[in-house]
Protein backbone atom coordinates (compact mmCIF):
# COMPACT_ATOMS: atom_id res chain seq x y z
CA UNK A 1 0.00 0.00 0.00
CA UNK A 2 1.23 3.84 -1.19
CA UNK A 3 0.42 7.13 -0.29
CA UNK A 4 0.93 8.81 -3.44
CA UNK A 5 -2.50 10.99 -3.30
CA UNK A 6 0.27 14.09 -1.88
CA UNK A 7 2.37 14.01 -5.12
CA UNK A 8 -0.15 13.33 -7.92
CA UNK A 9 0.51 15.69 -11.18
CA UNK A 10 -3.36 15.36 -12.06
CA UNK A 11 -6.32 12.20 -10.99
CA UNK A 12 -8.97 10.95 -13.03
CA UNK A 13 -11.52 8.74 -11.49
CA UNK A 14 -9.43 5.60 -10.96
CA UNK A 15 -5.80 6.54 -11.16
CA UNK A 16 -3.46 9.40 -10.54
CA UNK A 17 -0.34 10.45 -12.87
CA UNK A 18 2.93 11.16 -11.19
CA UNK A 19 6.87 11.60 -12.38
CA UNK A 20 9.30 8.62 -11.43
CA UNK A 21 11.38 8.49 -8.06
CA UNK A 22 14.67 6.53 -7.47
CA UNK A 23 12.24 4.97 -4.58
CA UNK A 24 10.01 3.42 -6.97
CA UNK A 25 12.70 0.85 -8.39
CA UNK A 26 12.04 -2.15 -6.32
CA UNK A 27 7.70 -2.09 -7.52
CA UNK A 28 8.58 -0.74 -11.25
CA UNK A 29 11.07 -3.56 -11.89
CA UNK A 30 9.30 -6.63 -9.91
CA UNK A 31 5.92 -5.07 -12.42
CA UNK A 32 8.16 -5.22 -15.23
CA UNK A 33 9.22 -9.11 -14.74
CA UNK A 34 5.54 -9.72 -13.97
CA UNK A 35 4.44 -7.79 -17.18
CA UNK A 36 7.30 -9.81 -19.61
CA UNK A 37 5.11 -11.70 -21.98
CA UNK A 38 2.59 -8.82 -21.93
CA UNK A 39 5.89 -6.83 -23.22
CA UNK A 40 7.80 -9.02 -25.44
CA UNK A 41 8.29 -8.29 -28.23
CA UNK A 42 7.18 -4.86 -28.45
CA UNK A 43 8.63 -3.06 -25.16
CA UNK A 44 11.75 -3.64 -23.05
CA UNK A 45 11.98 -1.68 -19.59
CA UNK A 46 14.45 -2.22 -16.94
CA UNK A 47 13.93 -5.27 -14.81
CA UNK A 48 16.73 -4.66 -12.47
CA UNK A 49 17.73 -2.17 -9.84
CA UNK A 50 20.83 -0.36 -11.69
CA UNK A 51 18.89 -0.30 -15.19
CA UNK A 52 15.90 1.24 -13.69
CA UNK A 53 18.20 3.65 -11.83
CA UNK A 54 20.21 4.59 -15.02
CA UNK A 55 16.64 4.66 -17.08
CA UNK A 56 14.77 6.92 -14.28
CA UNK A 57 18.04 9.42 -13.91
CA UNK A 58 17.32 9.95 -17.83
CA UNK A 59 13.84 10.76 -17.92
CA UNK A 60 14.45 12.71 -14.09
CA UNK A 61 17.37 14.71 -15.32
CA UNK A 62 17.27 15.28 -18.55
CA UNK A 63 15.36 18.10 -20.37
CA UNK A 64 14.34 16.48 -23.40
CA UNK A 65 12.61 13.71 -21.58
CA UNK A 66 9.36 13.30 -18.62
CA UNK A 67 8.06 10.19 -17.30
CA UNK A 68 4.71 9.50 -15.77
CA UNK A 69 3.56 6.77 -13.56
CA UNK A 70 -0.24 5.63 -13.37
CA UNK A 71 -1.04 4.61 -10.06
CA UNK A 72 -4.60 3.14 -8.80
CA UNK A 73 -5.19 5.46 -6.74
CA UNK A 74 -6.95 2.77 -4.74
CA UNK A 75 -3.93 1.34 -2.72
CA UNK A 76 -1.58 3.71 -5.11
CA UNK A 77 0.07 0.51 -6.94
CA UNK A 78 1.75 1.31 -10.51
CA UNK A 79 -0.46 0.26 -13.19
CA UNK A 80 1.94 1.47 -15.97
CA UNK A 81 3.77 3.93 -17.64
CA UNK A 82 3.67 7.05 -19.56
CA UNK A 83 7.20 9.03 -21.09
CA UNK A 84 7.35 11.32 -23.08
CA UNK A 85 10.47 11.70 -24.79
CA UNK A 86 12.54 13.63 -27.52
CA UNK A 87 10.95 16.92 -26.61
CA UNK A 88 11.26 20.33 -29.09
CA UNK A 89 10.53 23.30 -27.91
CA UNK A 90 10.07 26.44 -29.99
CA UNK A 91 8.17 26.41 -32.89
CA UNK A 92 8.08 22.63 -32.52
CA UNK A 93 6.66 22.45 -29.37
CA UNK A 94 6.30 18.63 -29.46
CA UNK A 95 7.13 15.19 -27.93
CA UNK A 96 6.89 11.07 -28.67
CA UNK A 97 5.53 9.26 -26.40
CA UNK A 98 6.43 5.94 -24.88
CA UNK A 99 3.80 3.87 -22.70
CA UNK A 100 3.49 0.40 -21.22
CA UNK A 101 1.10 -1.40 -18.70
CA UNK A 102 1.41 -3.69 -16.40
CA UNK A 103 0.11 -7.27 -16.51
CA UNK A 104 -2.34 -6.61 -13.45
CA UNK A 105 -3.83 -3.66 -14.64
CA UNK A 106 -4.02 -4.73 -18.50
CA UNK A 107 -7.30 -4.40 -19.83
CA UNK A 108 -9.14 -2.02 -17.21
CA UNK A 109 -8.93 0.68 -18.75
CA UNK A 110 -6.35 2.37 -16.34
CA UNK A 111 -4.11 3.42 -18.78
CA UNK A 112 -6.65 5.26 -21.05
CA UNK A 113 -7.41 7.07 -17.90
CA UNK A 114 -3.74 7.70 -17.27
CA UNK A 115 -2.80 8.58 -20.95
CA UNK A 116 -5.46 10.68 -20.92
CA UNK A 117 -4.20 12.71 -17.86
CA UNK A 118 -0.91 12.88 -19.91
CA UNK A 119 -1.97 14.09 -23.08
CA UNK A 120 -3.62 17.35 -20.94
CA UNK A 121 -1.18 17.63 -18.88
CA UNK A 122 1.38 18.24 -21.58
CA UNK A 123 -0.74 20.16 -23.45
CA UNK A 124 -1.23 22.36 -20.31
CA UNK A 125 1.43 22.68 -17.86
CA UNK A 126 4.23 21.80 -20.07
CA UNK A 127 2.89 23.79 -23.17
CA UNK A 128 3.16 21.28 -25.95
CA UNK A 129 1.47 21.73 -28.86
CA UNK A 130 1.79 17.88 -30.72
CA UNK A 131 2.49 14.20 -29.47
CA UNK A 132 3.23 11.53 -31.37
CA UNK A 133 3.35 8.11 -30.88
CA UNK A 134 5.44 5.24 -32.80
CA UNK A 135 3.91 1.78 -32.80
CA UNK A 136 4.49 -1.43 -34.94
CA UNK A 137 1.72 -2.33 -36.39
CA UNK A 138 0.91 -5.61 -35.02
CA UNK A 139 1.06 -4.44 -31.61
CA UNK A 140 -3.16 -4.23 -31.40
CA UNK A 141 -3.47 -3.18 -27.73
CA UNK A 142 -0.96 -0.03 -28.23
CA UNK A 143 -2.46 0.40 -31.39
CA UNK A 144 -6.05 0.63 -29.81
CA UNK A 145 -4.95 3.07 -26.88
CA UNK A 146 -3.96 5.11 -29.03
CA UNK A 147 -6.67 5.53 -30.88
CA UNK A 148 -9.46 5.40 -27.49
CA UNK A 149 -7.33 8.05 -26.77
CA UNK A 150 -8.11 10.13 -29.65
CA UNK A 151 -4.67 10.20 -31.73
CA UNK A 152 -4.95 9.79 -35.46
CA UNK A 153 -3.13 7.96 -38.21
CA UNK A 154 -0.35 9.94 -39.65
CA UNK A 155 1.16 7.38 -41.81
CA UNK A 156 3.35 4.20 -41.59
CA UNK A 157 7.80 4.80 -41.25
CA UNK A 158 9.58 1.56 -41.99
CA UNK A 159 12.70 0.22 -40.48
CA UNK A 160 11.57 3.33 -38.24
CA UNK A 161 13.02 1.95 -34.60
CA UNK A 162 15.37 -1.02 -33.50
CA UNK A 163 13.85 -3.18 -31.58
CA UNK A 164 14.59 -6.74 -30.07
CA UNK A 165 17.92 -7.35 -32.71
CA UNK A 166 16.21 -5.78 -35.46
CA UNK A 167 14.65 -2.98 -37.26
CA UNK A 168 11.21 -2.60 -37.13
CA UNK A 169 7.96 -0.89 -39.20
CA UNK A 170 5.72 1.68 -37.16
CA UNK A 171 2.60 3.23 -37.67
CA UNK A 172 3.02 7.02 -36.45
CA UNK A 173 -0.31 8.23 -34.67
CA UNK A 174 -0.47 12.00 -33.34
CA UNK A 175 -2.42 14.18 -31.34
CA UNK A 176 -2.61 18.05 -30.92
CA UNK A 177 -3.80 20.31 -28.46
CA UNK A 178 -6.36 21.74 -31.17
CA UNK A 179 -7.31 17.68 -31.54
CA UNK A 180 -8.13 17.46 -27.00
CA UNK A 181 -9.82 21.10 -27.38
CA UNK A 182 -12.43 20.27 -29.80
CA UNK A 183 -13.37 17.10 -28.17
CA UNK A 184 -13.77 18.36 -25.08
Amino acid sequence: MHDNTDSYLAEGPRVGIRHYRYEDGAEFTARVRESKDLHHPWLFPPTGRDAYTAYARRLIEDPTKTGFLVCEKDGGDIAGFVNINNIVEGAFQCGALGYGAFAHAAGRGLMSEGLGLVVRHAFGRLGLHRLEINVQPHNAASIALARRCGFRLEGFSPDFLFIDGAWRDHERWAITADMVRTRG
